[in-house]
């Protein structure tokens, strides 16, 4: 018997007002059917990691602040792409990649990679100081994906499954650790103690900017079309809550405006109306 009431009503709105954000909508654009054959299986680490539309976002947020603070990426975004006008459509193409690559068959998931791939061989330039920087220069590759990945596996951790075994942890680095080796990215964690070890090494690359702190404002400060103010306001200061210390001192930011134990409270609250419309346990 289906539910026609007025809470099913409201589940299936919230459904899609939450895909509008994450896909062109008016372009056309489908949410991604997951797949038996994917690049991987249903129920693995990596599929329930990404299946979770709030550690997405707040994971996703963190990610790309971390990421803007490595010059090669920064001066990639600065030079090749139009983020001032179009940061939601920024963040809304690496997020329809993240669900191609890890709920989409494979043969689509492998054709996104190749076309990342593409365009990647097109973005290259030379920083202000007159070094020369390529979005297929592995080392800048790993800081991408090492930002990306303890992003989000912190955020999960933090608002879905705090009590995630350690083995499901390293598992999702395994899998993840496909991906970013199809794009070129070098060295790759495997699991936490790796990822803790090339994050260190890595860190080392970063450098703090004004060009870096503009993009982390413009990051914490968009709206997507038809997402209420406060909310964007609150996944921003949960993003900014779980970064680390050096990160949030290099962009000048400081630890959750609102107020932390408010900005999880809500965030947790609102991943788990997320849940129930998503009908996810």
């Amino acid at each position: 018997m289906t539910d026609n009431g007025p809470g099913e009503f409201l589940r299936r709105q919230l459904v899609g007002k939450v895909r509008a954000v994450f896909n062109d909508v008016e372009g056309g654009e489908q949410p991604v059917p997951p797949s038996d054959e994917a690049l991987f299986e249903r129920d693995t680490p990596i599929r329930m990691v990404h299946a979770d539309a709030i550690g997405m976002m707040v994971g996703g947020i963190r990610g790309l602040l971390l990421q803007m603070l490595h010059p090669h990426a920064l001066q990639g975004v600065l030079d090749h792409s139009n983020f001032r006008e179009d940061m939601h459509g920024r963040l809304r193409r690496t997020a329809r990649f993240i669900a191609v690559t890890t709920f989409g068959h494979r043969d689509e998931a492998k054709k996104e990679i190749e076309r990342v791939n593409r365009i990647h061989e097109l973005v290259s330039g030379t920083l202000p100081d007159g070094t020369p920087y390529s979005a297929r220069e592995p080392r800048t590759l790993a800081w991408v994906h090492v930002a990306e990945a303890t992003s989000f596996l912190a955020a999960y951790l933090r608002h879905v499954q705090p009590d995630m075994p350690g083995h499901q942890q390293d598992e999702y680095y395994r899998q993840f650790a496909i991906v970013a080796r199809a794009l070129g990215a070098d060295p790759v964690p495997e699991d936490r103690s790796e990822a803790r070890v090339i994050f260190r090494q890595l860190r080392g690359d970063l450098r703090s900017s004004p060009e870096a702190r503009e993009v982390a404002d413009l990051v914490l400060t968009q709206r997507p079309e038809g997402a209420p103010v406060a909310v964007q306001a609150v996944l921003g200061s949960e993003a900014v809550e779980i970064l680390p210390p050096f990160a949030r001192s290099m962009l000048g930011l400081t630890r959750a405006g609102i107020g932390a134990i408010p900005a999880r409270a809500v965030t947790w609250s609102m991943g788990k109306t997320l849940r129930w419309a998503f009908r996810q346990n």
